[in-house]
């Protein structure tokens, strides 16, 4: 699984802290952002790409970013192309999916 740290801004607001990657299990681009400082639960406002094969490609999980409101800044070109390597080689299905445990 690759992390990439990132600026993410909505509604004014701007989380340098937020990450993007690849995770290779799930075969699917992830987004996490805005966690509460003060807040006991440590959960992000924002976290997409947590189902197998949500966001096959980094064009669609920005597409769906942006149409949640959110905006993705800071992204090093060397990190687009590390998580575009990551995410086109092909990944035989887990074992966990072959037992029918993950849909």
């Amino acid at each position: 699984m690759s992390r990439y740290y990132i600026n993410l801004h909505n509604k004014g607001r701007t989380d340098a802290g937020a990450v993007i990657g690849y995770d290779k299990p799930l075969r699917t681009f992830f987004l996490q952002g805005f966690f509460e400082e003060d807040s006991e639960v440590d959960e992000p406002e924002i976290w997409i790409g947590t189902c197998l094969e949500e966001f096959p490609t980094l064009e669609s999980i920005v597409e769906e970013a942006r149409s949640s409101g959110y905006e993705i800044g800071g992204l090093k070109h060397a990190d687009v192309i590390a998580m575009l390597a990551e995410a086109g080689h092909k990944h035989e299905p887990t074992i966990w999916e072959r037992n029918g445990l993950i849909f």
